[in-house]
Order: structure tokens, then sequence, then C-alpha cells
């Protein structure tokens, strides 16, 4: 007997626990629409896709409708936009899209992809904060470092050279990776933005809660995955590819399992 159209031939019809990692894996990587390069979805900038075509930015990758992804880099996107290489991409991914829909994109979309990315780091921070999940305080970080209970260590982009090499060397007593050089990542964010962020007076450091090795042995996002995650988009995007922020958690840690390959370069 023929088999249904687009249906699986298997003993049961059933996914098994192979083919279902399989799909997962898949569906954790996006391809950049001006680079064709594929990487885990959590590391893009999503544009989502208006009804009435405008291209506006999608940091939590939520909004509904078609979508395309790009490398969180603003100065590759000013070159691409200033030589039509965006223009271009934008045209080949959503070619044979809705029927009578013209795309447009604002001047000033990287300084809106930036705003963007800035509110939904300091909306996580905020979300993290309510639920205890943030430890600020330089004392009290420092005895949470040595008591390896942070995933993650961040400071402000006003914070002091020796604020940091402290908070960063108890980190590294506590995480058991002393001589390594691993360092907090210091944010594109002044301490004014990150105390308003918080809902606390002079944010100047703040750690994430969650010890390093849990990070990946849990499928369950956590506290520190998703704020890392927010706080790397913002930083890539402002610094570029070459940004040398160090972070104390791997990207081993942080990218979601990826298998060969992404998908289509859009999505619906």
């Amino acid at each position: 007997m023929r088999t249904p159209h687009n249906e699986r031939v298997s003993s049961d019809n059933a996914e098994t626990p192979r083919s279902r990692q399989a799909d997962k894996a898949s569906e954790s990587e996006r391809r950049c629409i001006l680079s064709g390069d594929s990487h885990p979805r959590e590391s893009l900038v999503r544009l989502a896709i208006s009804p009435d075509g405008q291209v506006l930015p999608d940091p939590g990758a939520k909004a509904p409708g078609r979508g395309g992804w790009i490398a969180p880099d603003r100065a590759a996107l000013e070159a691409a936009i200033a030589d039509g290489h965006f223009k271009r991409a934008l045209m080949r991914a959503f070619k044979g899209g809705d029927e009578g829909v013209t795309l447009s994109y604002s001047d000033e979309l990287p300084q809106q992809i930036e705003m963007a990315l800035t509110r939904h780091l300091t909306d996580r921070l905020g979300l993290e904060m309510r639920a205890g999940n943030i430890v600020t305080g330089s004392s009290r970080i420092e005895e949470q470092a040595r008591q390896a209970r942070l995933g993650l260590l961040l400071h402000a982009s006003d914070s002091s050279e020796a604020g940091r090499k402290k908070l960063d060397q108890a980190w590294r007593v506590g995480a058991d990776i002393e001589g390594s050089g691993a360092r907090g990542q210091v944010l594109p964010l002044d301490r004014d933005a990150l105390s308003v962020a918080l809902g606390r007076e002079n944010v100047v450091h703040l750690g994430v809660a969650g010890r390093p090795e849990d990070l990946q042995a849990s499928k369950k996002a956590r506290a520190a995955n998703r704020v890392a995650q927010a706080a790397g988009r913002l930083t890539s995007f402002v610094g570029g590819a070459d940004a040398a922020h160090e972070r104390p958690v791997s990207d081993e840690a942080l990218a979601a399992p990826s298998g060969a390959g992404g998908d289509d370069r859009i999505d619906t």
C-alpha cells in the first residue's frame, strides 16, 4: 500500500527518540540572511515582518508571522544597509512571500535593534531579580562566588578595573578555574541603567545564581543561561564579532544542542 503523503514510514508511524532529538537539534539553529551561515537561534536576532511588510526587531522571537534572522553585529548590518546587501538579502529570503506586501524598514533599524536588545536584557534582569536569582552588592557577590553559587558574573560598563578584578578572582576560585584568566562580562550598560532595571541603588556588579555545572546538566533554561543569552546578543551587537568580553560561562554551556546545518533562512 502506498504511504500517505508526508507520512513517515515506520511500524507504528511514531517518532523514535533519535528522530525527535534530530528534529530538536535542527530547530535550534537558524541561518543569518546576510551571511547564510547557521548559528544557534539564541545567538541571533530575529527580525519580524509585520502584516504591512515592516521589518522590525523581535528580540524575544515571539512575534507571529514570518521572520528572518541576522547575526548580532551592528557595524555589519549598517554596512549591509549602506551597500544594498541587506535589501537584496531580504528580497531573496522572502521571495514568494505574501502577495501585494512590500518589505520596508527604517533607516534607524540598527538603533531600533540595539534599543530592543537593551530592553530585552533589562526586562530579563528585572524578572530574574523578582525571582530571587540576582545577587547584588560586592561583598555578597564575592561570598557567593567563592562558594560556587553563581552561574554568571556581570559588571557595569563604568565599573572600576579594581572592583572587577576582585570579583573575577573570587569567581575563578569558586569555579576552581584559577589561572584560566576567565572574567565576568562587562555589559554595555552603566550602573544607572542596571540600577533602574533591578530597582536598586548603585548596581555596579551583579551575579546570577546557578552553579556552572548545572547549566549543562538540564534541558530546562536556567537563570544564568537566560541572562547570558540576552547579554551576549546585546554585547555582540554593540561591539561586533570581535567584541572582547570574556564570559564566565562557556559557549558550549550557553548554546542549545545543535545539529549539522540550520533550517531555512525564514520562519513562519
